[in-house]
């Protein structure tokens, strides 16, 4: 299961869903243990700490300092780790209309995290978009 890596057919097949929830980005400084019970929907380490996607709720039980309030979109469409273009062409939707976005590639789904106060407008942007690939 290898995923589609055709960039046409990702863009108009892509069915872009907005998740329940509003999530924030939290940071854990370098050898600071993530606090129990907390379920993070990404982890990524760096050599300055650790990054957590977080519910905004969790984050706040926790006890976490977070920033961007943002809200899921998962692009429901397997695209390839290797496919070509297929997040270049959706950021530069976004950016287009001024919303920054921060995309995560999952091993079958790729997943943007959006401003929550604007997540309908870029959803809305993506539907378009996969309508206009389609034609």
């Amino acid at each position: 299961m290898t995923g589609e890596t055709d960039l046409k057919k990702l863009l108009a097949s892509m069915t872009p869903e907005l998740l329940d929830g509003t999530y924030v980005f939290a940071t854990l400084g370098p050898g600071v243990l993530q606090p129990e019970g907390l379920d993070p929907v990404m982890i990524f380490r760096e050599r300055e700490g650790t990054t957590l996607i977080v519910t905004e709720d969790a984050a706040s039980a926790a006890g976490l300092a977070a920033s961007f309030r943002c809200r899921m979109i998962t692009l429901n469409i397997h695209s390839s780790l290797e496919a070509v273009g297929f997040l270049a062409a959706i950021t530069a939707r976004l950016a287009g209309a001024g919303m920054g976005v921060n995309p995560v590639s999952g091993f079958y789904h790729d997943h943007l995290f959006v401003p929550a106060d604007r997540a309908q407008e870029g959803l809305g942007l993506l539907h378009q978009l996969a309508r206009d690939s389609a034609g």
